[in-house]
Formats: C-alpha cells, sequence, structure tokens
C-alpha cells in the first residue's frame, strides 16, 4: 500500500523561492557528480592555552636558528673532547720524552739529553695551557694569531696540509 506522499512527486522551485545571490552561492559550492564532501557547518572549538604558553611560544627558537644552535652546541662537546684527549696525549708524550732523557744523556751526550728536557718542559707547559683554556678562547686565540701574522698561518696551514696528504697517500699506497 503506497502512501500519498509516494504517489505525488514533489517538485521544488529553487530559482522562485530563493534569492538570486543564494542561488549563486549553492551553485558554486555545489561538488562533481560523484563525488562525496562533507561539510561542516559548526567551527570547531581550539584547545585552551596553558598560562605562559604565547611566552614560551614567543621565547623558543623555531626553525634554523634552533637547528643552528644544536649543530655550534655539537660542534662545541666535539671539539671539548678532542681538547681534553689532545692535552692528555701531549701530557703523555712530554712524560716519554722525560723518561727517555736519561738514556738519550747516555747515548748519545748530555747536551742532547738537555734539549730533550727543555723539549718535554716545553710540551709539558702547552698540554698545561690546552687543558686550562676553553675552546672559544682557543679559537679566538687562533684567530687574533692570523690577524697579527697572517704570513706564518699561511704557511703553518701549507705545511700541515703537505703533512696530511702525505700521511693519506702513504696510507693509500699501503692498501694497494
Amino acid at each position: 500500500m503506497a502512501t500519498d506522499q509516494e504517489k505525488k512527486p514533489t517538485t521544488r522551485k529553487a530559482s522562485a523561492k530563493k534569492p538570486a545571490a543564494k542561488q549563486a552561492a549553492a551553485k558554486k559550492s555545489s561538488p562533481a557528480k560523484g563525488v562525496n564532501v562533507k561539510r561542516t557547518t559548526a567551527a570547531k572549538p581550539s584547545a585552551p592555552l596553558k598560562a605562559g604558553a604565547t611566552r614560551a611560544a614567543s621565547a623558543k627558537p623555531t626553525g634554523k636558528a634552533d637547528l643552528k644552535d644544536r649543530a655550534f652546541d655539537k660542534v662545541r662537546s666535539t671539539a671539548n673532547d678532542g681538547k681534553a684527549k689532545a692535552g692528555e696525549a701531549i701530557g703523555s708524550l712530554s712524560e716519554m720524552i722525560e723518561n727517555s732523557a736519561k738514556s738519550i744523556d747516555e747515548n748519545v751526550g748530555e747536551k742532547y739529553g738537555d734539549y730533550a728536557r727543555s723539549a718535554a718542559d716545553a710540551m709539558s707547559s702547552f698540554a698545561e695551557k690546552v687543558n686550562a683554556k676553553d675552546v672559544d678562547e682557543m679559537v679566538d686565540d687562533a684567530r687574533n694569531f692570523v690577524r697579527k701574522r697572517p704570513a706564518v698561518a699561511i704557511g703553518a696551514a701549507a705545511v700541515i696540509g703537505l703533512l696530511v696528504s702525505r700521511l693519506i697517500k702513504s696510507g693509500t699506497d699501503d692498501r694497494s
């Protein structure tokens, strides 16, 4: 048994009931056939802010600055570790030279033993200076040295580069 509503199809004339502005808005926002679009009419409330959240967000560095700070901190900590190891190595080398000075006295002569002792003392004092200074202070000292004596710095860099290249070359020759 069918009801009266099922028998009679209801037809509405949208143009007769809606004003022209609403008709245009309705036509523009209608999706294409076969596309399901969910529409929400009510705005969702945002999460409440905690006290001081905006202050913390504005004070906290973001993006590139934060990444840069973390990279500098990592480099600084690695440099501090390297500085400590270098100080220990220089101190150990100084002790080895000091211990071998007696045998140098016996084999070569006292004059050369004294040279070894003075070299050991110089290395020991250098190791103490390395251990006492911070990495930032050492970088500043290096910058000042390069500013005062650029020719010596360029020469030292060339000698160090030559030594490193020879070490690398000898390492690759051994493998061949």
